[in-house]
């Protein structure tokens, strides 16, 4: 028994009439658009979205119901803004490629729920759904893709960042078996996974790759990602003038993995110096290369003719930055400086002019490698193992001890100008080298000194000996010892602690700083290829602390 309703002249009153389910549910159906029938409107493929600098999956559900003259698009999943407004852009981008767009009500559902969408990457995979509503799309095989692009309302597809670990995510998705990307940067995605990439210019590119109809080809990869064709590569040691310590340190930094501080008045050849350290560096393995590319991938600091970062990164923020530009932030945590300069150098020019607070932070990187940060929408861990180089000047004119000039500075005004660079962080630096303003002979005189290639061979051997020295440790170089790596690989003799007993007496050395001078010794003595640590390599060491009692 239904209950019903009998219209009787103008006044409708409520009856009971007997109808058989059978009939009810043929009328039902009658009624109903049959490409709605047991959910025929479904449609599914995959897109992916950014954490940190990594990509997780998201599936695409779109169900268009087919009830109603006018289309309506619903986007549900957790969408930000830029999510929400795709539906503006899709449906442009759809009359423009003279496509059809389902009548009715349109849910376009984006799993997990919990997880939240941002950015406009998801307006490619979202157009595809819905045209494959419409039947234009093979179902099966858009089931099988990843979509990644934002459309414009031409229904061109635009660019997006973190094509690197996007690549990575196909790659490893069970069941995805080909990833679409904008065609400025497939070639990006293609360097790091291993399925096919297909270049997608436009909407209607995706719909005929889609369909079957279309010869576009997967992007080929490069045949080699490494290539020494950077602003570091053009830069050589050959070209500096005098310095010769400093150019030691630089090398036993490079050699080691350790951190650099120069102070020097102006014009000393500081950031001359600075620049050339990458030109030195040994090459990036795989590994570190996918670690970096990733980062400026997410960044989308990645050029377009080189879509993967082969050469070690060089980071030179300027000494305004903030705390969260250095070490990350936004609301949703992305990568800073610190990060942006893994697995490379951070130079950070005129060093107590930086905020205190800025500098601050720098102290988990330059110990663990990494950095943590924690917003309310989650918390991010962001690789940061990078090579310090800071430079200085004495005191605020930078004049300070320098013969020929005067320095106009008090002592008050000196010592409130170094104080701005705290003890703690100071101890966390290595090397400590003072620079001395160069002599006439010097200046007019053609440079020399070993070439970039020369010292960079030197590097590449000490390197080779630590990667031997410290096989399944999990390190990779001398300053990332722990204190059980220092005193298995560490040993001195008799004369060499007796030597170094007085250096810690008598520039009152802290602990760190002692685990400094040990790592900085067995580089010097990786350098000369000494098995073990000597006199004049613990003597060598110790005078790259001199800085931590004459100025602080």
């Amino acid at each position: 028994m239904y209950r019903g309703f009998i219209s009787r002249n103008v006044h409708p009153k409520p009856c009971v009439f007997k109808l058989s389910r059978k009939r009810f549910l043929s009328a039902f159906l009658q009624k109903t658009p049959p490409r709605y029938k047991f959910g025929a409107m479904l449609t599914k493929t995959y897109s992916s979205a950014i954490d940190g600098i990594d990509a997780r999956i998201v599936e695409v559900e779109v169900d268009a119901t087919g009830r109603g003259e006018q289309s309506f698009v619903s986007v549900v999943g957790l969408p930000d803004a830029a999510v929400k407004e795709s539906r503006d852009r899709v449906r442009s981008a759809i009359k423009s490629c003279g496509l059809a767009h389902p009548k009715g009500a349109t849910i376009v559902n984006l799993a997990p729920a919990d997880m939240k969408k941002e950015g406009a990457a998801f307006d490619l995979p979202i157009a595809a759904a819905i045209v494959a509503a419409t039947g234009l799309i093979d179902r099966e095989r858009l089931a099988k893709a990843m979509l990644v692009g934002e459309l414009a309302l031409d229904g061109s597809v635009r660019p997006v960042k973190g094509m690197i670990p996007i690549g990575l995510n196909a790659a490893e998705t069970p069941g995805v078996k080909a990833l679409l990307a904008p065609a400025e940067n497939a070639m990006e995605a293609a360097t790091a996974g291993a399925i096919p990439v297909y270049p997608v210019s436009n909407l209607s590119d995706a719909v005929d790759i889609l369909s079957g109809r279309s010869l576009i080809a997967p992007v080929s990869p490069p045949e080699s990602i490494f290539d020494d064709s950077s602003e570091a590569s053009r830069l050589d040691f050959s070209e500096v003038k005098g310095q010769s310590c400093a150019k030691r340190a630089m090398t036993i930094a490079a050699a080691g993995g350790h951190n650099l501080l120069m102070i020097g008045p102006p014009g000393t050849g500081k950031s001359m110096l600075a620049k050339r350290l990458p030109s030195i560096l040994p090459p990036m393995s795989v590994e570190e290369a996918v670690e970096a590319s990733k980062i400026h991938s997410v960044m989308g600091l990645l050029p377009k003719d080189k879509p993967f970062l082969s050469s070690r990164p060089f980071r030179a923020p300027h000494h305004t930055i903030s705390d969260a530009g250095l070490l990350g932030g936004q609301t949703i945590p992305t990568p800073g400086e610190i990060s942006l300069a893994h697995n490379g150098v951070l130079f950070l020019d005129e060093f107590p002019e930086f905020r205190r607070n800025v500098l601050e932070v720098l102290r988990q990187p330059l110990e663990n490698g990494e950095v943590t940060i924690s917003r309310a929408a989650g918390s991010h861990t962001f690789p940061a193992r990078f090579t310090l180089v800071a430079a200085m000047n004495p005191c605020p004119c930078g004049h300070y001890g320098v013969s020929r000039r005067v320095c106009r500075c008090g002592v008050r005004e000196i010592k409130r100008y170094r104080s701005r660079v705290s003890g703690p962080l100071l101890d966390r630096i290595d090397l400590h080298v003072e620079l001395a303003p160069l002599h006439e002979d010097e200046m007019t005189s053609a440079p020399t000194g070993e070439s970039s290639r020369d010292i960079r061979a030197k590097v590449v051997r000490a390197r080779d000996i630590q990667r031997g020295r410290f096989k399944g440790l999990g390190i990779h170089c001398n300053s990332q010892m722990e204190p059980a790596q220092l005193q298995r690989f560490c040993k001195l003799d008799t004369s060499s602690q007796s030597r170094l007993r007085a250096a810690i007496h008598d520039l009152q050395l802290s602990a760190r700083a002692y685990d400094k001078i040990l790592r900085v010794a067995r580089t010097i003595a990786d350098l000369e290829g000494a098995a073990d640590i000597s006199d004049a390599h613990v003597l060598e060491s110790v005078q790259y602390r001199d800085l931590d009692k004459k100025l602080w």
